[in-house]
């Protein structure tokens, strides 16, 4: 494994979980890893299916990467047509979803581009543009960011156009909340990640609400016919528990300040 894989796993291990019989890896987003929800998971998996379950955690990009490398045994990423080319290219067996929250726009408090009234999530990024006002945009490939760049599109604008009021950080989406707050700037989030920062500082969420910001999170084990070496008997056995309703329980009832982070939706496999 390359050297800059080990550092990007995440291991947490609890000490249920050192001892389990199985251990597998698994590429997460890092806005899954951001809000919380896997310190609520992983331990429960550990204590039910006495498994270990690694993580890497990238951008989406980067965990499909990981996937058509083999370098993982599954993959809990959330951007629809990325994960179905993955699919179609051979390189995971199948695609479940999992559950979902949505995207949301933070900014500064007083929201300086007035982004608040807007109609539409095109017509928010619209007033930051003609404002000029600053933004972060992650600028990792992540599925976030790829979110980000499709709605610029869809509001007939183009992010390499853009002047010094755009910053794309490269980073995750930790990293890119603290740079909004520290600007201060508007960022686009999911809303888990959102919920679960704690340097708030001026930001505030400006605008949610448009259907085009549903944020669906799919798994997808790592097709064994592609690399024979994954451990693709535990990714079903996850993926068993996580469409199950003990998962369901546990994601459902994940809230921070009274707010529910993630709906449970699992679907049967596609």
């Amino acid at each position: 494994m390359k050297h800059w894989m080990i550092g990007a796993i995440s291991a947490l291990a609890m000490s249920s979980a050192a001892q389990a019989a199985d251990v597998m890896k698994m590429a997460v987003t890092t806005s899954f890893n951001n809000s919380g929800l896997a310190d609520v998971l992983l331990p429960e998996i550990a204590a039910d299916l006495d498994l270990d379950v690694q993580l890497l955690v990238v951008g989406t990009g980067q965990a499909i990467k990981l996937g058509e490398a083999g370098d993982v045994d599954a993959i809990l990423v959330h951007s629809r047509k990325a994960e179905e080319a993955f699919v179609e290219g051979g390189y995971g067996s199948h695609r479940t979803e999992i559950m979902y929250n949505d995207f949301v726009f933070i900014g500064p408090e007083d929201d300086p581009a007035g982004i608040g009234g807007s109609e539409a999530a095109t017509a928010a990024l619209g007033a930051i543009a003609e404002a000029e006002s600053a933004f972060v945009s992650r600028g990792d490939d992540s599925g976030t960011h790829k979110k980000e760049l499709s709605l610029w599109d869809e509001a007939g604008l183009d992010p390499a156009t853009f002047g010094v009021w755009y910053n794309a950080v490269g980073a995750g989406m930790g990293a890119a909340l603290n740079t909004a707050s520290g600007m201060p700037a508007y960022v686009m989030s999911d809303r888990a990640s959102w919920l679960n920062f704690g340097n708030k500082g001026d930001l505030a969420l400006l605008y949610a609400g448009d259907p085009v910001l549903f944020n669906q999170y799919a798994y997808l084990p790592v097709n064994p016919e592609m690399h024979g070496h994954v451990k693709n008997e535990l990714a079903l056995k996850l993926e068993d528990w996580l469409t199950s309703d003990r998962a369901k329980t546990l994601i459902n009832d994940y809230k921070i300040n009274g707010e529910t982070l993630f709906v449970f939706n699992a679907a049967e496999a596609e």
